[in-house]
This record gives structure tokens, sequence and C-alpha cells, in this order.
């Protein structure tokens, strides 16, 4: 079956085009500064951008036998390769330069993946949530969405190949059919960072764009309702649909954008007004600079300067931001695709894909550590890969049966925070007196009867009453452990310095103290409140140990040195629990 019309070229280049993406990078910006709680779907915009674009070129070359894969992979790589070389490099240096070994091998990591197309995977293995807090101080945590743009680019064009072995005209069937296949898949129970993240649940974005770019070249549709699809999309943009689920109000939005595309906006005067003047047109041509400096700067930014960014910070971070991307516009995105030779272009971008992947290796089997950092006990000669990680999960070892001593039993049942708690009384002046036994939270009850009734003593994390019922055990038995934090980063502290440097405080991340508070609610007089041992009226929390070491490594869990400090605070709380 063929597609009916002739192949129009219409305008070489779309002004509105550009327009839709400086609606959609502001839209980002806007939601990284955290003003706009759909701005994050201006990604889905340029998506649908890219779909559109990508297929008009590759079809337009297709139809008439003059698609080659080889040029189609060299104007891609001219366009976006630069850049983002540029800024892992820029990335990797400031990170050399202010962060700390852990998030320093974090950024290293990001800088391989995001070379090799696959910073959307590595999230996927790593942090898992995008909406995660400790994101918005990875640099490069926006290169998710360059990942599944280049994965598409790379097999994008074979399916053209594949399907022009039979005929040419069934191209726009069989981007239906993976429209299809992909929209099940979004809507289907998968997990949702794997939709997040992953090419195959977003497919359908790109290919809706690019079945639109094959009816418009086919002048199928036309319309002139460019206008009001605009305001539509900055209302959906900028003010969000709250009677819309997340995953529909994604896919209206991707809907709009197509419906824009494929307008014929150019006879409507108020479309071109918003989408076409020159402050529009200038933004989109600059949106890809936009997009890859705006998250660095915010990152470095909160890493080194802002602990808590006010609205005048964010100015000064857009200022910059935009400085930044006219300058890598005129002299890195244009001269790259316009006027350097391709063997130029090739051999300077080896050049720097080789630098920055190997320098990055090299801080990655180092574990970042590139110095000595002894507020957390790390000498670059002795350096370790998860040192602390590997603090918490020795805990992990103690899952045994107890054994026939005279030391009191300690059954032990949670999470990270549990092994946290296990540590503090091991590095207390009770650890010969205590046998410990540890169990995660899943457990299954059935294998946690026989511990709990030899125990004369447990504590619990992240469970709630049904399990002592389900255990059948004395309330007088149990201690329920609380929550803490120190922050969201430890960078912003590392990089101050003066006479109070280590008596620096910080507020704790968003909800701890309520969680902290309702905990204390619930089980009264046997909660351990690990807060309020130092907590101060400003409702802060000290970063460092009475020596100057990191209480947290993450923010989140005990260094051995913030174990061995809490344990000389809770001490007598112990002896108390221990010996009552």
């Amino acid at each position: 079956m063929k597609i009916p019309g002739k192949w129009v070229s219409g305008k070489k280049y779309r002004e509105d085009i550009d327009g839709l993406r400086a609606i959609a990078v502001i839209a980002v910006i806007a939601f990284h500064f955290g003003y706009l709680p759909a701005g994050y779907l201006g990604v889905d915009v340029f998506f649908v951008i890219s779909g559109f674009l990508i297929t008009g070129i590759i079809y337009r070359g297709f139809i008439k036998g003059q698609f080659s894969i080889r040029d189609f992979y060299l104007r891609r790589i001219k366009r976006i390769i630069p850049l983002v070389l540029f800024i892992c490099l820029v990335s990797l240096c400031l990170g050399m330069i202010f962060m700390l070994p852990d998030d320093l091998e974090n950024l290293a990591q990001s800088v391989i993946a995001t070379n090799f197309f696959n910073n959307n995977t590595l999230q996927i293995l790593t942090t898992k949530n995008y909406w995660d807090v400790v994101n918005e101080y990875k640099p490069l945590m926006h290169t998710w969405s360059l990942g599944i743009e280049e994965q598409y680019y790379l097999i994008y064009p074979f399916l053209f190949v594949l399907v022009g072995t039979v005929r040419k005209h069934w191209i726009v069937w069989i981007l239906a059919l993976l429209t299809i296949l992909s929209l099940v898949l979004y809507f289907a129970p998968f997990p949702s960072y794997l939709k997040f993240y992953l090419l195959p649940f977003r497919f359908f974005e790109l290919s809706i764009g690019g079945i639109a770019a094959i009816l418009v070249g086919r002048n199928l549709i036309r319309h002139r309702l460019a206008f009001h699809l605009a305001l539509l999309l900055l209302i959906v943009l900028f003010a969000g649909l709250n009677f819309l689920s997340d995953q529909w109000l994604l896919f209206f939005t991707i809907v709009i954008t197509c419906a824009i595309l494929i307008s014929a906006n150019h006879e409507n005067s108020w479309s071109s007004r918003l989408l076409e003047n020159r402050f529009m047109v200038f933004v989109g041509k600059i949106s890809f600079s936009l997009y890859m400096w705006h998250q660095v700067l915010l990152a470095f930014g909160r890493y080194v300067y802002f602990q808590e960014m006010q609205f005048t910070d964010y100015l000064l971070v857009l200022f910059l931001t935009i400085v930044l991307s006219v300058l890598t516009y005129y002299f890195i995105e244009e001269p790259f695709r316009r006027r350097f030779s391709t063997k130029v272009v090739l051999i300077v971008l080896t050049a720097v894909f080789l630098l920055t992947t190997g320098v990055s290796w090299h801080i990655y089997t180092q574990a970042g550590i590139l110095k000595d950092v002894p507020e957390l006990s790390l000498v670059k000669e002795q350096g370790e890969r998860n040192m602390h990680a590997r603090y918490n999960d020795r805990i992990n070892q103690l899952s045994h049966s107890f054994s026939n001593n005279n030391r009191i039993k300690v059954l032990a049942v949670g999470n990270s925070f549990m092994r946290d708690w296990c540590n503090v009384l091991l590095e207390s002046q009770y650890a010969d007196s205590v046998e410990i036994s540890y169990f995660n939270e899943t457990t299954p009850v059935s294998e946690l009867r026989t511990p709990a009734e030899m125990a004369e003593i447990i504590f619990i994390t992240d469970l709630d009453k049904s399990f002592m019922e389900q255990l059948n055990v004395s309330r007088e038995k149990v201690w329920y452990v609380g929550t803490k934090n120190f922050g969201v980063n430890n960078g912003i502290f590392y990089n101050q310095s003066g006479p109070d440097y280590c008596s620096q405080r910080t507020h704790m991340e968003e909800g701890y103290l309520e969680l902290n508070s309702r905990l204390k609610n619930t089980w009264g007089d046997r909660y351990i409140d690990l807060i309020d041992l130092t907590l101060d009226q400003e409702k802060t929390v000290p970063v460092f140990t009475p020596d100057c070491k990191f209480i947290s490594q993450d923010c989140r869990h005990f260094t051995k040195a913030g174990a061995s400090y809490f344990a000389s605070l809770i001490e007598p709380r112990i002896a108390e629990i221990l010996y009552h």
C-alpha cells in the first residue's frame, strides 16, 4: 500500500521549530530551577522534534534513493558530539578541583557513559529515581536524554534500509506498528524507572514525530491552529494539568507538539509572532547549549557555593548559562557543523574522546581519590573503592544463629540504617558484651521466629508494630531505631574554609524531621531518637565529628568516625537498654 501524494519540501528551515525548541528548553531549565512542576515535559517536546526532523532528513533521501548512512552519522556527529565532549571535559576538570572522591568517581562514570551514549543505562544501574534530590548534584545527570536520542540515531536509519529492501512506502505503516508497540510498553505495568530511561518505552515519542514528518512531506495533513496549540502547550508546560496522570500528561504533550509540527504555521501571523520572533528563534538555535550548560552550572553551584539557592542565585546561574551557551554555540557548535573539514572534526573529537574517557577511567580505578581527604580518613596511596559502603555492609556478615556464650543476644532487623545502628553498637564500649544477629527487613517472618525467641533485645527499623505481632514477641523486647540525615551533599561544606570549618552545621533533607516526629509519636518510650542527640534550636545538625571527620559520607549513613561519635553520645542509653 502506498502513501498518496507527492513529497513537498516546503521551507528548508522552519523558524517555528526553533520557537518550539525555545519553549522546551525554557521549560526544562525552569523545572530544574524549581519553578515549573511540569517543565520536565520539555524533554519530551525535544524528542518529538528530533523524530520529526530526523525522519524528514532520512525519508527525503530514502525516497530519492540518495540516503547515505555514512553521511547521516557524520552529520549527527558534527551536530552533537563536539559540545557533549566539551561539556564532559569541563565537568571533569571542575570535578577534579572541587569534588569529594565518591562524587568524582560517580562523575567519571557519567563521563564514560555519556561518551558511549549510555548515561540513561547508568542511571538505571545507580540511582534509578530521576527525581531523587541527589541528582541535583550530578553535573551530567541530564545527558540521560542524549543517551536515548543517540541510541535512536544508531538504529533508526537501518529501519529504513531494511524496509527499503521490500517496499519503500511501507515505512509509515512499520512506524505506526512500532509506535503502537512502544505505547503498549509505556502504559504496561513496568517499573517507572525503566519507562523513564529506556528507548523502547520512549520510542513512540520519536516515532510519532517521524510519522508527522512523512505526513507533512506528503502534504496529507495541514491546519492553521498552530497558535492555539502553542498556547495549549504553554499551559501544559507552565501550569500543568492536574486532572491528568503523569502518563497521560506526557502523551497529551506529545500529541500537541506533533500537531504544531504538522501545522501550516507560516500562514498564521499570530503563531509566527509567538514562535518565529527573533528572541524565540535565537533561544531555539542555542537550545542545545542551554540544555547542556544549565545542569552543569546548577550542580557545581550547589556543590561549591549555594547551600540553599535563592532567586538571585538562580538568576546568576541563568546569566552564566546564557553567556556560556552563546559562546559554545558560535565557537563550538557552528564551527564543527559548518566550517571545519570532516577530517579535522574526527581527529579533534577522537582526541577529546580518548582524553576524557582515559582520565575518567583512571579516576574510576582510583575510586576518585586523587588526593588525601583527611575528613574521610582517605589517603591517596591507600584508597579503596566503596570503603564507607563496605563499612555499612559488613553487618550483613552477622546473619547467623546465636551461639552459646554469655553475651547479650541482640537481634537486629531492618535496612541500611539498622546496619548503621549495629556499627554504633560495635563502636561503643559495650561491643564485647553483645552478640548481634542481623537480618534485612525483607527476611520472611518464619526465618526470624527462632532468633527472635532466643534474642534478649530486638532492634528494628523500617517495620511497623504488626511485625511484633507476627513474631509474637513482647513489646519490652523491641526497640525502634530512629531515622537520621546530615543534609543532601557534603560538597558545599568540603569547599568552605576558615576557622569555623569543622563546626559547620546543616539543615536536614526535607521530610526527615517530620518523619522523626511521627515515628517518635508512634513508638513512644521504645523509640531511639538519633536526631535529637545533635539537633540544635535552629533545627540543624553537625556535619563533622569533634575531630573534624565527616559524620556521614553520603549524608545518610555513618562513616566509621560518625558511628564512633554517635556511640559516644548514646552510650548511656545503650547501657540502659542492655542492662535494664
